[in-house]
């Protein structure tokens, strides 16, 4: 799947430079970073374009492009790209590159929970002395999912004093223009 969502990014973004241009500003959902991390290096050497690629949370990404940030390729989730085509923003039409999924991690030496089943995870959500995961307000789809999963669980108002929020991903741009921030 790896290979097939690495050539996807690719195709997305040599349609989406012209044969003219040398820079590509790109919005890029972090669930896609390592991927494009490996794709980008080579492309931009078989080509001789330059890729100016800025990482974030997909609805944060979003937020950015209608306030009018110009951006020539945008990679974000379903949801946001199609209300990002709804309000006329980005050209009709959209390929799927790659599904992402959410995981469950612990501190290193950590005993491992036992989350084979909804109840188990419930179990070892309400153990859990701190629950990690992106800030709502950052854009990111992971938390409306793992709220939307406290809620099913019935343990909501449980896990919100727990809840720990991050950021949700990096902000930096990845290029090789000399004159791009790094």
């Amino acid at each position: 799947m790896r290979t097939r969502a690495i050539a996807a990014a690719a195709a997305l973004i040599v349609t989406a430079s012209s044969a003219h241009a040398a820079e590509i500003d790109a919005m890029i959902t972090t669930a896609m970073k390592a991927a494009v991390d490996e794709l980008a290096p080579p492309f931009e050497r078989a080509n001789g374009h330059v890729l100016r690629i800025t990482y974030g949370p997909s609805g944060g990404l979003a937020r950015r492009l209608n306030a009018g940030e110009p951006a020539d390729l945008i990679v974000v989730d379903s949801k946001a790209l199609d209300e990002l085509i709804k309000q006329g923003k980005v050209a009709p039409g959209r390929t799927d590159v790659a599904r992402t999924g959410i995981g469950i991690a612990v501190r290193k030496g950590a005993p491992k929970p036992d989350v084979s089943s909804p109840e188990a995870l419930r179990r070892a959500l309400l153990a859990a002395k701190s629950i990690a995961h992106t800030a709502p307000a950052g854009g990111g789809v992971t938390a409306a999912h793992v709220m939307g999963v406290f809620a099913k669980l019935g343990i909501a108002a449980e896990a919100a004093p727990k809840v720990k929020l991050a950021a949700g991903g990096p902000k930096k741009r990845r290029s090789g223009c000399s004159r791009c921030p790094s």
